[in-house]
């Protein structure tokens, strides 16, 4: 025993200086570095059990700091130590040659060449100076620092290269073991704060047996004197407690998420091992924006949509941009090209200053002072040139329908006089009398527009025309091409001048074929993309949302490239609206659901696609299953299991060899079309698009670097092929629209798509940016906003009567998932009995009954009870999604206008739909504003009348018709029952308030009401007093119950 101490010292003195590995990470997800000694309170509530990482603090041996201590402690008087020498960051190789001196272990020549190997460090020629202490007696470390040439310690800041063994690097620590970093996850959580979300919950169960309990009471006591009444108002209120249920389910675990950018810098952009040159290791993404009809979605509105995508802050050769010009319009043609050109100057200039947004026309109509934070001295000189430039751009814009109109005149004339010379010719001199020339469209190039003619012929229709792609901007060079100072355009010196490839394309479209609307043309998109450049992420913008964060995408990569991001199928983004009207008179903003409903999906499987602002993957996009997934069984799927890996069945297999217990989901797809280079793009986007397996908790991930080699220039079969997979013929005996891409059969393919990737077990993010990442417009006027809302509604009632139904869903679908899909399909059908509760008021005054036999106090404390708990859980709601009461309040007036028409037409279209299988088509919502260019709002003001207007206007007419009878007899009667009357008029009150923004709707700008509503306001009165004195005719007696009744 005793010998075996000095071994151990000694073992232990052979070591370099030992590490402290302790840190913690705070709320805010920055990394704070501690000693393990540090007296430092991190107990509470911003502590827990992720809080602590590995992190290296290395102790420099210092002339003051040495792994000896007997001689540096003999030097001093008693009492008195090193400065460093006693202190707590004493190695344990220092305590341990303390201890063995102390214990009369070795201190012979062993220990003393140890000691001296230790100490090398002071081996210098003016060693004898830097030991001089200070008046004090401690070390004088400043003059130890200037005369060495030394430096305090080991930091982050900068240090010498030379010198590099003068801490003992040959001793094992090296500056590698340094600049070790600690793994840092690229999202984090942020969960509602206890004290909101509990008593939120707290109330939803209050309010659940509240309800259970006063539905119970309704059925127990009818009401004998209007049974009727009764039974309307009873079934009605039982509709509304189970719709309620299925909407506040879903919301009882929403949770926030946040980023960090810097971290997917440093893992992504910083030069390594692995990436000696720092060139971005990120996946590509192909950004794909759709467009149809030039006429309601002006090139203008597209082409600035376009900027804000080339100008996005991403690698420029991982980024390219796909426009899908369903018309086939030469307009919207020939508009991108311009914008391609603008582009070479528009988006360096974003780049140089840093511009936000990056949408020229949002950008040049900010009302705030653009030099703020902006530091160059050639800011304002750049900003009034490229404004300029795009004045111009858009006066060109707005001019190619009549260049293009004049140069095929001019082409025609000439195309004209040479028929008619060659008929001549071939006619004896004269002309046939059935000679006709056709009037084609022409390109700049002189040669016929494959696409839509202005005079529709064979071949060059909407509907029947050539598929076209054009690689407007080729495929950017893999290094910086740095601009150059030019007189003539801006100042570029030290500026990335490259700009991402962009791509027209407009699939070909022949009769006989059902080309599926947006879903066909977006799945043309997605096999165009996979051949020209194969981006593992897809994301999808309307023509009219464009990128108002140049760090979006960004943000949405942070998720997929974290740990277990290879789970998720698709980023889904808020959708933020300009241009609305400042009181928001139809819920336009829609921020109950985008902010409420789809933060608390996020904390379930994720939130549902809503047809723009989303980053696919595009292998879920092609049917495939997650790499891993879960089930869930028993009683509200509280049993959770890995799910069964289904394996791939032959193509050449017949569908019966498929198990008859895997859900038709489960299916993988095998028929992606007789493309070669598709099939085997596939493949490269799965691997692509994995996380970078930087960590041993990473599954499913990819080598760094692997990311590294340019893209190859594109060639004539490369684009021959692209051409080829966006033919009309290629999806057929395939997968596309069934297992494939965006789903066919309904009017919502968005939903359904989005449906189909969380039956197979993926999962989707909610990405809530600080700064909005899209932007766009809605309809603020009345009769498109309820078009909008029918064409939802529409979707919804299919998914109902579909096979996407969710009752029909796979075990991997979460239980509060489904449930919220099913209130998906189940909403439009409360229009049926929100129609008929708001004519159960009249109903009442004109009776002169009510819903309950008499205003009871058993009636009144449940009535008081729910009404209580649903103001507290909207306050709540309120609090934990960041939404305004006035929000709330304008959503749950548009849901009554809505529910009474276009939700109750969306039952009675897809019912037709499913029974009768009359199909349903929707015009476009167009994205232009009012004929008043100085009134932003004009459209705001337009009545258009249409059918929708019938059912709501009947409500408000009847209500009043029905308050005044109900308030006149009552006046007159001799035995008045104001119970049953206040009662009503409660009631009645209530469905007047929530049709208030309809009826402002109707009466325009300066409250002129159209001739229109007078007409039915006199019908329905009319009809209303006819109908009822039929029904219950006077007696001629005064009567002195139920309110009495008018004398005649």
């Amino acid at each position: 025993m005793a010998t075996s101490s000095p071994k151990k010292s000694s073992s232990n003195a052979a070591r370099p200086p030992q590490a402290v590995k302790f840190s913690r990470r705070t709320s805010s997800g920055r990394v704070v570095s501690l000693s393990r000694d540090d007296d430092i309170d991190i107990s509470g509530d911003l502590s827990n059990q992720n809080d602590y990482i590995n992190y290296t603090v290395l102790m420099p041996p210092t002339p003051d700091n040495q792994p000896g201590s007997g001689s540096s402690s003999d030097t001093k008087p008693d009492g008195q130590q090193g400065t460093y020498g006693a202190s707590r960051f004493a190695s344990d190789s220092q305590r341990t040659s303390r201890r063995v001196e102390e214990e009369g272990g070795e201190s012979g020549p062993a220990m003393g060449a140890k000691l001296d190997r230790r100490v090398s460090i002071m081996n210098s020629a003016n060693n004898r100076s830097m030991l001089l202490r200070s008046q004090t007696g401690d070390f004088d470390h400043n003059r130890w620092l200037f005369e060495s040439k030394a430096r305090y310690g080991i930091g982050n800041a900068f240090w010498q290269e030379d010198d590099e063994n003068q801490y003992g690097t040959d001793g094992g620590v090296t500056m590698s073991d340094f600049m070790d970093k600690p793994w840092k996850p690229l999202t984090r959580k942020v969960k509602v704060p206890p004290g909101v979300l509990s008593p939120y919950r707290l109330l939803i169960v209050i309010r659940l047996v509240a309800l259970f309990l006063f539905l119970a009471w309704r059925w127990q006591n009818p009401n004998p004197d209007a049974i009727w009444l009764w039974v309307l108002s009873t079934v009605c209120e039982c509709w509304f407690a189970f719709s309620w249920l299925l909407d506040i389910l879903p919301k009882l675990n929403p949770i926030n998420r946040a980023t960090d950018l810097a971290a997917l810098r440093d893992k992504f952009e910083q030069a390594s091992p692995s990436n000696p040159t720092g060139r971005s290791d990120l996946p590509g993404v192909d950004v794909f924006v759709s467009t149809a009809d030039p006429e309601k979605e002006p090139p203008l509105v597209t082409a600035n949509t376009i900027l804000s995508i080339l100008a996005a802050d991403y690698p420029v050769e991982k980024l390219a941009c796909y426009i899908s010009d369903d018309g086939g319009a030469i307009l919207t043609f020939e508009a991108m090209a311009e914008a391609v050109r603008f582009a070479e100057a528009w988006v360096p200039f974003c780049r140089k200053h840093a511009i936000e947004p990056r949408n020229p026309d949002s950008y040049f109509s900010l009302k705030t002072d653009p030099t703020k934070n902006k530091k160059r001295p050639d800011f304002v000189k750049d900003r009034r040139w490229i404004k300029r430039e795009y004045d111009e751009f858009k006066v060109r814009i707005n001019g190619l329908p009549e260049s293009i109109r004049k140069r095929s005149e001019m082409h025609n004339s000439k195309e004209a006089m040479k028929e008619k010379r060659l008929a001549k010719e071939k006619n004896g001199g004269s002309l046939p009398p059935d000679f006709k020339v056709e009037k084609a469209t022409w390109m700049a190039d002189g040669t016929h527009w494959p696409g839509t003619w202005h005079n529709p012929t064979a071949d060059h229709s909407k509907g029947d025309h050539a598929g076209i792609l054009q690689v407007m901007s080729k495929v950017p060079e893999s290094e910086p091409v740095l601009g150059q100072p030019d007189e003539r355009k801006l100042d570029f010196t030290g500026v990335d001048i490259r700009i991402p490839m962009f791509s027209y394309v407009s699939r070909e479209k022949r009769p006989g074929y059902d080309h599926n609307k947006k879903a066909g043309a977006m799945n043309a998109l997605v096999r165009a993309s996979a051949i020209l450049s194969n981006g593992p992420f897809i994301l999808n913008l309307d023509c009219d949302h464009y990128v108002y964060n140049s760090l979006a995408i960004r943000e949405g990569m942070c998720f997929m490239m974290d740990r277990g991001g290879d789970r998720i199928c698709y980023i889904q983004f808020p959708q933020r609206f300009e241009g609305i009207d400042p009181s928001d008179r139809y819920a336009n903003h829609n921020t109950v659901f985008f902010d409420g409903s789809m933060r608390a999906l996020d904390g379930l499987q994720g939130p549902v696609y809503v047809g723009t602002g989303c980053m696919f993957r595009r292998y879920a996009l092609y049917g495939f299953h997650p790499p891993r997934a879960s089930e869930y069984s028993g009683m509200f799927g509280r049993i959770k299991s890995q799910a069964p890996i289904i394996r791939a069945q032959p193509e050449s297999e017949e569908d019966e060899s498929q198990p008859l217990n895997v859900h038709p989901d489960l299916d993988l797809p095998r028929k992606f079309g007789n493309s070669t280079m598709f099939t085997e793009s596939i493949a490269v986007a799965e691997f692509q698009g994995r996380p970078l397996a930087d960590h041993a908790s990473v599954k499913n991930g990819r080598p760094p670097g692997a990311l590294l080699a340019p893209r190859p220039p594109l060639d004539a079969p490369t684009v021959a092929e692209a051409v080829a997979v966006i033919s009309c013929w290629y999806e057929d005996k395939t997968d596309w629209g069934g297992k494939i891409g965006w789903i066919y059969g309904s009017v919502t393919e968005d939903v359904v798509t989005g449906y189909r990737m969380h039956n197979r077990g993926w999962r989707s993010i909610y990405c809530v940016t600080k700064r909005d990442a899209f932007r766009g417009t809605a309809p603020i006027n009345l009769t498109d906003r309820l078009h909008q809302v029918l064409r939802w509604a529409t979707g919804s009632v299919e998914i109902f009567f579909s096979r996407n139904n969710p009752l029909l869903a796979t075990r991997r679908l979460k239980f509060l998932q489904r449930i919220a899909y099913l209130n998906v399909g189940f909403y439009p059908f409360t229009s049926l009995f929100l129609v008929t509760y708001c004519f159960l008021p009249a109903l009442s005054l004109f009776s002169g009954q009510f819903i309950v036999q008499g205003l009871n106090v058993a009636f009144l404390f449940y009535l008081l009870i729910i009404s209580l708990t649903l103001t507290f859980l909207s306050l709540l709601e309120v609090k934990w999604s960041g939404i305004a009461l006035e929000e709330w309040w304008r959503n749950e007036q548009f849901w009554v206008i809505g529910g009474t028409s276009a939700h109750l037409v969306a039952v009675i279209q897809g019912l037709l739909k499913v029974i009768a299988g009359i199909e349903i088509s929707f015009t476009l919502t167009s994205k232009s504003a009012g004929d008043d260019e100085d009134d932003i709002y004009a459209d705001l003001y337009v009545v258009k009348w249409t059918s929708l207007f019938i059912l709501p206007l009947t409500i408000i007419v009847v209500n009043l018709v029905a308050v005044v009878i109900a308030v006149s007899r009552t006046i007159y009667s001799v035995i008045p029952q104001w119970n049953k009357l206040f009662g009503g008029l409660f009631f009645s009150f209530w469905v007047l308030a929530h049709m208030y923004p309809f009826a402002k709707g109707l009466m325009g700008r300066r409250g002129r009401v159209p001739t229109i509503v007078y007409v039915w306001s006199g019908l329905v009165s009319i009809t209303v007093s006819l109908l009822w004195i039929s029904i219950s005719p006077p007696d001629g007696n005064t009567a002195s119950a139920g309110g009495g009744s008018v004398q005649v």
